[in-house]
């Protein structure tokens, strides 16, 4: 099967959740403060500007490596990271929203800090202790390797689909390195210790290029977007339980 020629994967820009968890890990909260579902968590002032300076960095790019398709997460923070991206990269262009590339679902822990887990519900703790991040599954929600199978079974549509074609996706943490692990065949060791050392920014780009029959990796967490366009560079080390 004929593979992509390249595959640029951007994590969405700065959210008003991640603030808010920055906010209730510094206070020592229990849950964080937000009265909205986790897929209508909007960017925050600076997620836009870092929005748009990925838009810029992608109109600056040469006419042979610019993006033929779109595809977006439809969590707000994440579609809003598109569009406002797209609109400063001056592109028209149709943006589809995949289902497949939304955030990981939490389940029963959603909105709560790692804190009010262990204090709310020890016995999820101790059991995400005992299996490990990559395969714990929280109670009504995903596991890591449940991301794993969305982001197998999206790469071989787009494969299908889109085979010799340039792809972006605007997406969340999780499904990127889902998307690591896909194409990388990453062991569950190495992609939760470079999600520890290493985690994505905030529109931080990783990017594949076709090389000698598959795709290979270019560039991984590359802030230049963001540092060239003057924004702020955020990142945070997210617990598993959080919100991202």
């Amino acid at each position: 099967m004929t593979d992509l020629s390249r595959l640029l994967l951007v994590r969405h820009g700065q959210s008003v959740g991640n603030i808010a968890v920055d906010e209730a890990r510094a206070a020592g909260a229990h849950r964080l403060d937000l009265d909205h579902r986790d897929a209508d968590t909007p960017l925050s002032d600076a997620g836009r500007d870092q929005a748009a300076s990925v838009g810029a960095w992608l109109r600056d790019l040469p006419a042979d490596d610019r993006p033929t398709v779109w595809l977006t997460s439809p969590y707000r923070r994440a579609a809003d990271t598109a569009a406002v991206a797209l609109e400063a990269a001056g592109y028209e262009a149709t943006l589809i929203a995949d289902e497949r590339l939304r955030e990981r679902d939490l389940g029963i822990l959603d909105g709560f800090t790692g804190h009010g887990i262990r204090h709310r519900f020890p016995e999820e703790a101790d059991r995400r202790d005992r299996i490990g991040k990559f395969y714990y599954r929280p109670p009504g929600g995903e596991s890591w390797t449940d991301v794993l199978l969305r982001v197998r079974y999206l790469l071989t549509d787009l494969r299908g689909r889109f085979a010799g074609q340039q792809v972006c996706v605007f997406s969340h943490q999780a499904v990127i390195m889902s998307f690591r692990v896909a194409l990388e065949q990453m062991a569950e060791h190495d992609v939760l210790r470079v999600d520890r050392e290493d985690p994505l920014p905030n529109c931080s780009v990783t990017g594949y290029r076709l090389g000698t029959g598959s795709l290979e990796l270019e560039r991984y967490a590359d802030t230049t977007a963001v540092e060239t366009g003057r924004a702020p560079t955020t990142r945070e080390e997210i617990a598993d339980e959080d919100a991202s």
